[in-house]
């Protein structure tokens, strides 16, 4: 956000009055992209902050007040008033850049809290007239005037202040002086160190529509995929198709086209791969001008694009669409070849994956990354030890855990480092570690829709389902993971909910071919509904495809689902859909 300093005449911060009619401003502007749970929060706070009420703002009392929470709610364990103060942060950074640049007021909830803050724009007008001296021997009303800005001392002038910025600006003169008059080392042309990376370039988007709009908004995408596709390390992007040197040189080409039909919009794309013109990925994307700002719709289409494409487990990456062995470290390779396994996961690819890690921590035994990866694949032959044929899987945990020890000793506040983390404790039984480490991941990097759909699943099956699924929608609708992995959590949070039918159809969108986790929730849900002839298939293709998962059921829902009452309940899907269980707790 832009500085938003206060001018060194006024002691004072706005007024109730100038506050509230900001709020009114930001709640009514189109730019201000926030749910309406989000803008009550807002309200909410400002609201109590005015009041004098600040020092109540805790997530207890949000929780209540605004989202409707229980008084069992636990602030420690279920993120709620975290996560959506971090959405208004970013939605009133966004409102102030786009929006509000002439605004007089600047209102943002700083980090650390709830409680926000008010101060004058550098820009703001002067106060009419200077305050009397009757004015100042009244008591100042905190529902008036919110504090007073003790800065003057800091505003005093510092002797020599001015001869030290001089002598500073010399030197800084001088050194550029001989930067600029030096002989050139490298020129233009030399070889990038990046060489072994694809390069896209961006083409212009072609646009076919009303005049004016349609142009607004294909120059509008193109530059917000440009910006997304620029945050990937593992890429070079090419802004400038018209140099025909770096068109030529160019791995692949990004083209995509606007078109209109009355609101509707859609945008469809393709990556092009230079060397033969094979179109490698393709898609279109909808939206509604009549449902959203222009603005929003061309920031979700730009990242369902760039994700699909230059995430690790994208369409570049993909091993039948490359032209060139991209990686030239040990590491980078097996971080392609990981998510390459998630994709697809089979026994012959977690084995390759698990060799190549190996490898890569022998190598460069000072990358976390690699450390953390490995943990996961690890963890892997605990959590889809039906599906892989794992013959050990507590000797596969005990790996887990040494792998990720390893990692948070060399990176303790990477966001993946934290995602490993989070899912090693969750299976050892260390909720409350697990959690800790999930709310640190998502907080290092809440755009990470990987980290959040994986923190989303750890709060569900602790408990806390309703803070845990939001964030499984949310990775859902970015097309993040495994094929079916995010269904089969929408599942259970729908079975959770009460909400039979619409589990069944998230259950039967899930991995089912050769996933035995998912035919058991299957299993249940369909108990629950009273279809036994259907759950009798399901029995079957268990019995004969996961006969060691049917004999441990217990202990798997154990190894899961956290709460006692939630393991009941799966318990009595499949008591009802026929199979026999003693209806104790299964802790």
């Amino acid at each position: 956000m832009r500085s938003a300093k206060i001018q060194a005449f006024d002691n004072l911060g706005p007024t109730a009055d100038e506050i509230s009619r900001q709020v009114d401003r930001i709640l009514t502007s189109v730019e201000f992209q926030a749910p309406k749970r989000g803008r009550n929060f807002l309200e909410f706070v400002v609201k109590e902050t005015l009041a004098g009420r600040s020092d109540f703002l805790k997530a207890f009392t949000i929780a209540n007040v605004v989202f409707g929470r229980e008084a069992s709610f636990d602030p420690q364990n279920d993120p709620v008033v975290r996560i959506e103060a971090g959405r208004i942060r970013k939605a009133l950074e966004r409102y102030y850049l786009v929006a509000g640049q002439a605004d007089e007021v600047i209102i943002t909830v700083p980090k650390g809290g709830y409680v926000p803050h008010f101060e004058y724009a550098q820009c703001s007008p002067a106060p009419a007239a200077p305050v009397t001296g009757s004015q100042k021997s009244q008591p100042i009303n905190p529902g008036e005037h919110l504090r007073r800005k003790t800065r003057d001392k800091n505003r005093q002038p510092i002797p020599g202040l001015r001869i030290a910025m001089a002598a500073v600006l010399a030197v800084l003169l001088f050194v550029m002086a001989f930067a600029l008059s030096a002989p050139r080392i490298l020129t233009v042309d030399s070889p990038s160190p990046a060489i072994s990376k694809p390069k896209v370039i961006v083409e212009f988007f072609a646009e076919n529509g009303p005049a004016g709009a349609s142009s607004d908004i294909a120059r509008g995408l193109r530059d917000d995929v440009i910006g997304q596709l620029t945050l990937f390390d593992n890429i070079i992007v090419v802004a400038d198709p018209m140099r025909s040197h770096r068109a030529a040189n160019a791995d692949y080409s990004l083209q995509s086209s606007v078109q209109f039909d009355r609101s509707r919009l859609r945008t469809a794309a393709r990556l092009v791969r230079q060397s033969d013109s094979a179109v490698i990925w393709a898609d279109n994307f909808d939206a509604d001008l009549q449902a959203q700002n222009k603005l929003a719709i061309q920031g979700n289409i730009a990242r369902q694009i760039t994700n699909s494409i230059a995430q690790p487990h994208g369409a570049i990456f993909q091993p039948d669409t490359q032209t060139t062995a991209w990686p030239t470290r040990q590491d980078e390779i097996c971080t392609l070849a990981y998510y390459s396994y998630r994709q697809n996961m089979t026994v012959q690819s977690q084995g390759a994956t698990r060799q190549c890690l190996q490898q890569a921590t022998q190598h460069i035994p000072d990358n976390a990354e690699s450390w953390a990866l490995l943990s996961l694949v690890y963890l892997d032959e605990l959590r889809f030890r039906y599906k892989l044929g794992t013959s050990s899987p507590a000797q596969s945990l005990d790996q887990a855990t040494a792998a990720i020890r390893r990692a948070t000793s060399l990176a303790p506040r990477n966001p993946h480092v934290l995602q490993a983390l989070m899912m090693v404790s969750f299976y050892r039984g260390d909720i409350d570690g697990a959690l800790k480490a999930g709310t640190a991941a998502y907080a290092a990097n809440p755009d990470d829709v990987e980290v959040a759909g994986e923190y989303g699943f750890r709060l569900a099956m602790s408990g806390k389902w309703q803070s845990g699924c939001e964030l499984l929608s949310i990775a859902l609708k970015k097309g993040v993971g495994p094929r079916g992995y995010y269904e089969i959590g929408m599942a259970l949070c729908a079975f959770m909910n009460g909400d039979i039918e619409a589990a069944e159809q998230w259950a039967r969108r899930s991995d089912l071919d050769s996933n035995p986790m998912h035919h058991l929730v299957l299993l249940s849900i369909l108990g629950v509904a009273g279809k036994l002839d259907e759950a009798g298939r399901e029995e079957a293709w268990l019995n004969i495809h996961a006969p060691l998962l049917m004999a441990n059921v217990r202990e798997e829902l154990a190894l899961r689902l956290q709460r006692p009452e939630d393991q009941e309940r799966f318990l009595s899907g499949l008591h009802a859909a026929g199979l026999a269980f003693e209806r104790s707790s299964a802790r």
